[in-house]
């Protein structure tokens, strides 16, 4: 059975598909991991265990080595998505207390936790894919930096620093602590960085799995066309402020501003993590939790659609070649 060929053909799939096996498990056999016990409780119910484990690898996997471009590019990116998020959960917290969600209409869902989830991180995998077809080495690079938006940490900072939430100083520090270790170790010896690297996908399922089994299924279908709506707004809202950033601060054409404007498959994780930390959003945890898994999907299919047609359009060092756009080799 080609069953890893199948998953890589979903959009997020290595992060989805076993959220939603665990949102079964959890929605057929709630308490599962409690009457099993030992391991498999261990799995089931290790969602922030796996999940530090995971923090440790991924920055473990940086290497502090980059030219200056693509720190440029890498800076002005993450940077205008934080911003932009910041923003957001600025305007909505002028509205919205932090376990507000709405109840019903389209917008049925929503709460300042899935929105600032949803929008404050990037999907460098996705991002590094489409620019090594419609970009320079440097801009595909230009994920080096993303990987720092990964984990609780920027939310905890942009809802701390919108106002809308407190965190005390140490939780800040428990919330970096694995990463900025794992940072270190991956540096001081290569070895270790790509035995640590190495990691970072195959946890992914793991703790996939664990998080689905936190909600169920009929929180997933009753936030589905809100989620939808979710990942088109964070398109739009999050990736005219990156396009313009790209254009006039990272000297590109606005595809790598395009290519960042997705959700990050780690940001399902978000709303729990945040909500074990500030108890007041607990309410909205569960439907944030899947109206952001929503959200990953829909950027993965629809970003590299707008990417494609904004790279033949703006780009003109791309040729058309059969039915593929490859780099022209001609010389300006």
């Amino acid at each position: 059975m080609k069953i890893k060929k199948f998953i890589d053909k979903v959009p997020g799939g290595l992060m989805l598909i076993p959220l939603f096996l665990g949102a079964l498990c959890n929605t057929v056999f709630p308490g599962g991991g409690k009457y099993l016990g030992s391991f498999s409780n261990g799995l089931i119910s290790g969602t922030v265990p796996i999940l530090a484990v995971w923090f440790f690898c991924m920055g473990a996997s940086i290497e502090l080595k980059a030219t200056g471009m693509m720190l440029r590019k890498s800076g002005v990116l993450v940077v205008t998505k934080i911003a932009t998020a910041w923003f957001v959960a600025l305007i909505a917290g002028t509205f919205w207390t932090n376990g507000y969600m709405v109840e019903g209409g389209i917008f049925a869902g929503f709460s300042i936790l899935a929105l600032v989830a949803s929008m404050d991180m990037t999907n460098g995998g996705l991002y590094a894919a489409l620019m090594n077809q419609y970009g320079s080495k440097e801009e595909a690079g230009a994920f080096v930096l993303m990987s720092l938006e990964s984990g609780p940490l920027m939310t905890m900072v942009i809802l701390g620093t919108s106002g809308v939430a407190s965190f005390e100083p140490r939780l800040f520090v428990g919330a970096v602590l694995p990463f900025l270790i794992g940072f270190m170790l991956g540096n001081l010896d290569s070895d270790l960085r790509k035995l640590f690297g190495n990691a970072v996908q195959t946890l992914i399922p793991f703790f996939a799995f664990a998080l689905g089994n936190s909600i169920k299924l009929q929180v997933i279908f009753e936030t589905g066309l809100a989620g939808i709506l979710l990942g088109l707004l964070v398109i739009v809202i999050t990736g005219i402020p990156l396009i313009l950033s790209d254009k006039f601060l990272g000297k590109g054409n606005g595809t790598a501003g395009v290519a960042a404007s997705s959700s990050a498959g780690a940001a399902v994780a978000t709303p729990l993590l945040i909500a074990e930390m500030v108890p007041e959003f607990a309410p909205v945890a569960s439907a944030a939790t899947a109206m952001v898994a929503t959200s990953v999907i829909v950027t993965s299919v629809v970003v590299p659609i707008i990417t494609s047609i904004w790279a033949k359009k703006f780009n003109p060092n791309l040729i058309k070649n059969d039915e593929e756009l490859i780099p022209s080799t001609k010389s300006e």
